[in-house]
């Protein structure tokens, strides 16, 4: 009796092994390198009309990594390349959706922006809106750079979050680490209210 019991647990024991090894260690392989191969354009897109020196797209989606290993979504209602930058998709309501290691999903919207298909890096212009649910970021400009663990974010910055609310001129914000660097353009003051 004791010997079936023994070989049960153990048969226990190793399934449980087996699913850590493929949850943790090889389904997250899998799921980079399948993010790897998609970050050309989906073939979703339509082209909408093609000038001497301009492509215009409707509906496009690309696909990247953001600091080596957050996945992340690029969309744009209209986009277009010029044919001397043909690595730099031109976005109007730009929309990027970036996830995180800790399981949050962070928004970043914006009314127009470009996008490097090179470098993956995102420059947002105009009532841009960053927000993961609970932290809301207001600006006129955002850069994030694929490489950078932070994003550039700057002109009219307001910062709305769990225990405070500022208003800046530039802020350095750790999406991942909720921290961030504050400064403004002159010898202003920050204006800072921290609730505790």
């Amino acid at each position: 009796m004791k010997k079936k019991q023994q070989r049960i647990q153990l048969v226990l024991i190793s399934i449980g092994l087996l699913l850590f090894v493929l949850t943790y260690l090889y389904y997250p392989n899998i799921v980079k390198d399948k993010l790897l191969k998609d970050q050309s354009v989906n073939k979703g897109f339509e082209a909408v009309g093609t000038e001497d020196h301009i492509t215009v797209f409707e509906d496009i989606e690309y696909r990247g990594l953001y600091d080596i290993d957050k996945p992340f979504k690029v969309k744009s209602e209209t986009a277009y390349i010029l044919n001397e930058e043909p690595d730099i998709v031109y976005m109007k309501n730009m929309h990027v959706i970036l996830y995180l290691n800790d399981g949050r999903i962070i928004n970043i919207v914006s009314d127009k922006g470009r996008y490097n298909k090179a470098t993956h890096d995102c420059f947002f212009e105009q009532n841009v809106k960053a927000t993961d649910g609970s932290t809301k970021i207001y600006a006129e400009n955002l850069d994030l750079l694929a490489t950078e663990n932070f994003a550039e974010i700057y002109n009219n910055v307001n910062l709305d979050y769990a225990t405070g609310y500022l208003l800046a001129d530039r802020i350095d914000y750790n999406f991942e680490t909720k921290y961030f660097k504050v400064s403004m353009f002159d010898d202003k003051a920050i204006k800072m209210q921290v609730i505790r």
